[in-house]
């Protein structure tokens, strides 16, 4: 782990378990022997956020044929995350972390600009975890924009 408390490729991805939007255990255990897209998130049902999990929701099917799962998590609470979930027809599991402790253990809850002024709270990020549960790429600051087309652009998926 970087001295920022960010991870880097080749880290051991921290472990979790946190309820899904309908209150259901979801563990990065649970991906074992798969590669697994983590993106972390500041708010369900926001418009950027809505951008990205669109994005990932519209291209589930290529990634999953590529062999990759994909998880999201943020702070919201479950009945949050059921109601974006609904929505947008989401097709991937939304994951609650309202106590921020898997956002701050990957290095995505901390200081960030936002226009201009330094605030603390969720760092848009995106890990793809590998079948040994090694971080095999740690992307900080994203944009929700065109994210996932860059995602399988760099990393060949």
């Amino acid at each position: 782990m970087a001295a920022n408390g960010r991870l880097e490729v080749g880290d051991l991805a921290p472990q979790f378990t946190l309820p899904d939007a309908d209150g259901n255990p979801v563990s990065l255990s649970d991906y074992a022997g798969r590669k697994v897209l983590v993106y972390f998130y500041p708010a369900a049902m926001t418009p950027g956020c809505t951008k990205q999990a669109c994005d990932f929701r519209d291209n589930l099917a290529e990634l999953n044929e590529s062999g990759v799962a994909v998880v999201g998590i943020s702070p919201d609470k479950p009945a949050k995350l059921a109601k974006f979930v609904e929505r947008d027809e989401l097709n991937f599991p939304l994951l609650s972390d309202p106590e921020k402790e898997v956002l701050t253990a990957y290095g995505a809850f901390g200081e960030k600009k936002l226009y201009g002024k330094v605030v603390t709270g969720v760092i848009r990020s995106t890990f793809l975890i590998d079948e040994e549960g090694r971080i095999a790429a740690a992307m900080y600051n994203v944009r929700a924009t065109g994210h996932v087309a860059k995602i399988r652009r760099d990393l060949s998926l």
